[in-house]
């Protein structure tokens, strides 16, 4: 078994007033890419938009220190935890390391991908 692909860890997503929360111990938590907007949404007309309106993400952080002033597009991966998405002969877990570092497998994992932690919070 081994990681099959490391990410970011999402947490949760918000669009048109609708919440998705993502499970961290699923793969789906674990994005192979970081995006502040992560998500589309179509109208009836089969016409699709990409991150309008108020839409939100919220990711597991790390424990870096964040500045005061806001951070750059470039800057915010070093922010977000990495995750790994690891095989195994049951279901795949997501490993979340809450710093920048990509997380490895636990012994006798293969991993399926890289991404990002992605957290629900609701108020």
């Amino acid at each position: 078994m081994s990681r099959l692909w490391v990410g970011y860890s999402l947490l949760f997503v918000e669009g048109q007033e609708k919440a998705h929360n993502q499970d961290l111990g699923f793969a789906g938590s674990c994005l192979p890419r970081f995006s502040t907007m992560p998500f589309v949404y179509c109208n009836i007309n089969e016409v699709c938009h990409y991150a309008r309106r108020n839409d939100k993400s919220y990711w597991l952080s790390t424990t870096a220190p964040i500045p005061m002033m806001p951070v750059g597009q470039t800057q915010i991966p070093q922010y977000i935890s990495r995750c790994s998405v690891c095989e195994a002969p049951s279901q795949a877990i997501a490993v979340h390391s809450q710093d920048i570092t990509i997380p490895q497998c636990p012994l006798g994992w293969r991993s399926l991908w890289i991404g990002y932690s992605f957290l629900m919070v609701r108020p």
